[in-house]
């Protein structure tokens, strides 16, 4: 019998790392289900305990295991559906991909702590460049040489995981309209377009949650109070 997949998410406005998975599952049309866990709400932090292993979502619910943390969930997917290019073939640029891929996990934390997920507004010029100069930088340099050698309109030719662990990102830089070059803001109407994506945010925008941790007044009041 054919394993059910329940992929555990957040609200789509602002999960980022329910987008991940969830993106690359629907691009390859990989059967699934999904369940919401609010992040706002009376219990909602009780309820994200009591149904997850770490208290964070994405969760992929596999038979009698959960698979928590989104690289994990991504293996998982490639090993399951080796038929699918969720990782390029080729080793030494499968290689590449999974360094990028871990590098977004742990990095452009200055990016991510300024500028939160936010599919339903823009925030044109809230963000201090200056303190997330660096953050973009590497993404100009990291972004632009693989683009450059891909010959495609992904980072490795056709879409893969790496471009769904950093399709988050590239909201952010769309979300706040942070400066960057044509060739990367052509990357990142690449992955507005996609249709997994379309799918994502059409969702979000019916959405009537509001996290306020996750908001932009919120995080910016935090940020301005004094030690």
């Amino acid at each position: 019998m054919e394993e059910k997949m329940e992929l555990l998410i957040g609200n789509k406005n602002y999960s980022s790392w329910s987008l991940r998975p969830w993106i690359l599952l629907k691009h390859f049309s990989i059967d699934f289900s999904e369940t919401m866990l609010l992040l706002n709400g009376d219990g909602w932090k009780e309820n994200l305990i009591k149904n997850t292993p770490t208290g964070f979502v994405p969760v992929l619910n596999v038979d009698n295991i959960q698979i928590a943390e989104t690289i994990a969930i991504i293996e998982y997917i490639a090993d399951r559906f080796p038929d699918f290019p969720i990782w390029p073939k080729d080793i030494k640029q499968r290689a590449l991909a999974r360094a990028a891929s871990a590098e977004m996990h742990a990095g452009f934390m200055k990016i991510r702590n300024a500028a939160p997920m936010n599919l339903r507004q823009t925030f044109p010029n809230r963000v201090d460049i200056d303190e997330i100069q660096s953050d973009l930088d590497r993404i100009e340099n990291l972004w632009g040489q693989l683009l450059e050698k891909s010959n495609g309109s992904f980072l490795f030719g056709e879409f893969c995981a790496a471009d769904a662990m950093f399709a988050p990102l590239a909201t952010r830089l769309k979300t706040y309209h942070l400066p960057i070059s044509k060739n990367i803001a052509q990357y990142v109407d690449n992955i507005h377009n996609l249709s997994a994506f379309i799918e994502w945010k059409d969702a979000a925008l019916k959405e009537k949650w509001i996290v306020e941790e996750d908001e932009i007044d919120f995080i910016q009041g935090i940020n301005d109070k004094p030690n």
